[in-house]
C-alpha cells in the first residue's frame, strides 16, 4: 500500500459516463476508449479517465483515514484497535496506525 498523502494540488474529474450493463459486461468495453479510432482522441479521453480515477482514489483514501480516526477515537466507548481496523480495511496493523494519523490530521485540520 502507497503512503497516505495528501496532494495540495485539487484534479477536476473528467466526468465519468454511464456504462450500460451490457457494455460493462463486456471486459473489452472500457468508457468506449475501444471504438475511438483517433489516437490523439483517445490519449486525451483515457488521460482524463486516469485523473479522474487518480482523484477520486485520493479522496476515498481521505474518507478511509477519517474513519480510522473516528473508529480508533479514544472517547468511544466501542472504539477499535488499530489491528481491529486492520482486519476490516485488509490493512497492516502499521499501515492502520499511519492512516489513522492521517486521518487525526484530517479531522483536526478541518476544524474551524
Amino acid at each position: 500500500m502507497a503512503e497516505p498523502e495528501r496532494s495540495e494540488r485539487k484534479l477536476r474529474p473528467a466526468p465519468l459516463l454511464f456504462e450500460p450493463s451490457e457494455a460493462a459486461a463486456d471486459p473489452e468495453h472500457f468508457f468506449d476508449l475501444e471504438s475511438m479510432e483517433d489516437p490523439r482522441e483517445l490519449l486525451a479521453r483515457a488521460t482524463e479517465l486516469t485523473l479522474a480515477f487518480r482523484a477520486a482514489a485520493d479522496r476515498a483514501l481521505e474518507f478511509q483515514a477519517v474513519a480510522a480516526a473516528q473508529l480508533a477515537d479514544p472517547r468511544r466507548f466501542d472504539r477499535l484497535t488499530p489491528e481491529d481496523i486492520a482486519d476490516r480495511a485488509e490493512w497492516t496493523p502499521d499501515y492502520a496506525r499511519k492512516m489513522i494519523d492521517f486521518g487525526r490530521d484530517l479531522l483536526r485540520d478541518s476544524t474551524p
